[in-house]
């Protein structure tokens, strides 16, 4: 009862917590009882939570055995109420063994004895030292007793069953039955922490005013456990494949005395004895090699790793991001090693804007702790922070990245990447990043045109897919995004004149869009932020300087990712609105209305998902629009006009006075919500939306490759400075 109760309430308090617990493998757990689960060791909080996690999984009791230590302190009620046995109780192997046999318990047994150990011994497992940092064998050792004992009652029940009752009254067994017909499993178990942080916070306060005489090493792991617990971790346990222990055991020495007559003691010398240490380390370095293959890899691990062997003293922060970004997408495969959920998507915020602080936090980690410092967007890294020895009681805090660093070290294969990506050239790594990109996005233009391909309805190829225009100098280079329901062929003109001029060019495809309107009806703000910004993340690998432009809804987007993304050298937009009021089509908010009202009532087939368009360019533009992505285009501009002041790059507005599609008063409104102290505003006496063809269409690339030109500092930016200029 106990044991259920603790249970109950260790499961309150992972709720409360702000712990994420992710488990892996459960199908290599056996289904006979009797099994030990050896599991890397880190915090106190496996101690208490893995007991509970295995229990869901096997509806058996879990015992445990836990360092001495933990039983000082204001846990020891708790732990006796799990089940666990200190590593200095006298009985700990024969409760064990009995246990095993019996099948009464499983176990968790934490054979790297302490907490934070040096793991570079395991890169290559044969080249173990002989003492010292080993980890240790009891596990192995105790299996090895289990299933000697049992084999042993299984031959003496007939050839000598007086030894046989002497061997079950010994370990207080009344039915043999469970005993002969069992079997005891290893299953290696990993436990992995991400994100891994220790800093002040009520655990540690709370030690400090009632633990007056607590140890030091105490007061940091409730430093660690309390980030953990409070701040939000997530845990992933992963159980790998199991060991039969009794394999171990088919050596003639080892036989002979599992066979022998007469009395044998628990602990009696055997003469098989360095036969059977000689396989309890083997099975040792066969589950701890298991066990640290089944490390959950995650950004942390990454940046830890190439910071840790990149061979020169100072990294490019750029550089940094672009090498992880490449062993994420490429070198993981390969490596076939266990990802995190955050490694398993697309990587592309650590190249733009690093949406999700994986970079970031990595950084503040690194520059708290004194690995680097950082100097005009260079990391210089202090080396000794990744080979200070891992028995210092403070290490997890002090020395946080050398601990992330030597989790992985066991992976070979990962390191093997590691030390190759971290040897290539700067520019090679930015021409693979750039290769990857422009193959990622042919690639998803072609999944979805074969998709949602709709004869009649779909234009060619060349009008949907993105283009990539190598230019002679890279100097600068121009990313170009078309509007609402238009495709990359929308801005092919200036792409071709932008080119002619020497830029790079690429003209992004926003997703949903140069296939069908089924495709759009499907996309949000998400996905077209996506799109521009691995056209950004492409350019900046490929040239020294980006300038984003767009035309109509592509010049909102442009907008969005110079608000969000660094190092934007400047915006050109073209008919951009501000609202959806400043579109002709208002008539999407009612359509909404009226489908929900025929939801309510049922009437599917009064439903309008599509209203039918004249498109300005039918070559190019859908006919059918998606009332769903007006809906998305909508809430993207709302979120939009928020973000215009955090602008502050420089920015050139270009309207035509009479566009019949975008009023040009809310481009006007735009332009003056840019918080950029270099902004231009330029209005053109044109009678159409697309002025980026057609006749005249020749003034306005002339007045971009101007901006171009000044931006470069080739030119004045403007000819009035933060003005309206002349068209």
């Amino acid at each position: 009862m106990a044991y259920l109760a603790t249970g109950r309430m260790i499961a309150m308090a992972e709720k409360f917590s702000r712990l994420r617990v992710h488990v892996h493998g459960q199908e290599n757990i056996p289904r006979d009882r009797g099994v030990i689960f050896v599991v890397n060791h880190f915090t106190r909080i496996e101690t208490l939570l893995l007991p509970y996690h295995i229990h869901l999984l096997t509806h058996h009791p879990v015992w445990s055995l836990a360092d001495a230590s933990f039983f000082d302190g204001p846990l020891s009620g708790l732990l006796d109420m799990m089940g666990a046995i200190s590593t200095k109780s006298p009985d700990r192997d024969q409760v064990v063994v009995k246990t095993l046999l019996t099948g009464e318990a499983n176990w968790i047994i934490f054979p790297e004895g302490r907490m934070v150990k040096d793991k570079r011994h395991f890169r290559r497992r044969f080249l173990l030292p002989s003492r010292g940092t080993r980890p240790h064998s009891g596990a192995a050792t105790l299996t090895l007793r289990t299933e000697f004992y049992r084999q042993r009652l299984s031959l003496l029940t007939s050839s000598d069953p007086a030894e046989a009752d002497r061997i079950l009254q010994r370990f207080g067994i009344e039915d043999p039955g469970p005993v002969l017909s069992g079997k005891c499993w290893i299953v290696p178990v990993n436990l992995t922490y991400y994100p891994l942080r220790a800093k002040e916070n009520i655990l540690g306060t709370l030690a400090n005013v009632y633990l007056k005489g607590a140890s030091p090493r105490l007061k940091e792991e409730m430093l660690t456990e309390g980030s953990m617990l409070f701040s939000g971790v997530d845990i992933d346990i992963r159980f790998g494949e199991p060991l039969d222990p009794s394999l171990s055991l088919l050596k003639p020495p080892i036989s002979r005395d599992i066979g022998s007559r007469g009395g044998l003691g628990f602990d009696d010398p055997l003469p098989s004895l360095p036969d059977l240490r000689r396989e309890a380390h083997r099975l040792m370095e066969s589950f701890m090699s298991s066990i640290y293959r089944l490390t959950t890899v995650n950004h942390d691990h990454l940046f830890a790793s190439l910071l840790r062997a990149y061979p020169l003293a100072s990294i490019d922060e750029d550089d940094l991001r672009r090498r992880v970004f490449l062993l994420a997408s490429e070198c993981l495969a390969k490596s076939r090693v266990h990802c995190h959920t955050s490694l398993k998507t697309g990587q592309l915020a650590l190249l733009t804007d690093d949406r999700y602080h994986k970079y970031r936090d990595f950084l503040l980690l690194a520059l708290e702790t004194g690995v680097v410092t950082r100097k005009e967007g260079v990391l210089h890294k202090d080396r000794s922070k990744f080979s200070a020895p891992f028995d210092l009681q403070r290490v997890r805090i002090e020395n946080p990245l050398g601990v992330i660093a030597n989790e992985v070290m066991p992976l070979s294969a990962l390191q093997r990447e590691v030390h190759l990506m971290d040897w290539l050239p700067a520019f090679v790594v930015r021409a693979r990043v750039a290769a990857l990109l422009e193959r990622q996005a042919l690639a998803e233009f072609e999944a979805d045109y074969r998709e949602f391909y709709r004869d009649g309805e779909t234009k060619e190829r060349r009008v949907g897919a993105p283009v990539l225009l190598r230019g002679r100098s890279r100097k600068v280079g121009v990313v170009l995004v078309h509007g609402f329901l238009a495709a990359p062929a929308e801005v092919a003109e200036l792409a071709h004149y932008l080119n002619e001029k020497g830029c790079y060019v690429y003209q992004v495809r926003l997703k949903g869009h140069g296939t069908s309107p089924d495709d759009l009806a499907l996309r949000s703000g998400a996905d077209w932020v996506e799109s521009v910004d691995l056209g950004v993340a492409l350019m900046k690998a490929l040239c020294d300087r980006v300038v984003l432009g767009g035309f109509s809804f592509g010049a909102g987007v442009a907008l969005d990712c110079a608000s969000r993304v660094p190092g934007i050298a400047g915006v050109f937009a073209v008919c951009p609105p501000l609202r959806l009021m400043d579109i002709s089509s208002r008539f999407a908010p009612a359509i909404t209305v009226w489908n929900r009202l025929m939801d309510a009532f049922s009437y599917q087939w009064a439903k309008k998902e599509f209203v039918e368009t004249v498109p300005e360019r039918p070559h190019i533009n859908y006919a059918r629009l998606p009332v769903s992505g007006v809906l998305a285009l909508g809430r993207f501009m709302k979120d939009l006009e928020g973000k215009l002041h955090g602008i502050e790059t420089p920015v050139l507005v270009v309207q035509a006075a009479g566009d019949p599609v975008v009023d040009p008063r809310g481009s006007r409104r735009l332009f003056e919500l840019l918080g950029s102290r270099q902004k231009g505003y330029r209005l053109f006496p044109f009678e159409r939306h697309g002025i980026l063809a057609g006749p005249g269409s020749g003034e306005v690339f002339v007045s971009i490759d101007r901006f171009l030109e000044g931006v470069m500092g080739g030119a004045p930016l403007f000819e009035g400075e933060g003005g309206e200029l002349p068209g």
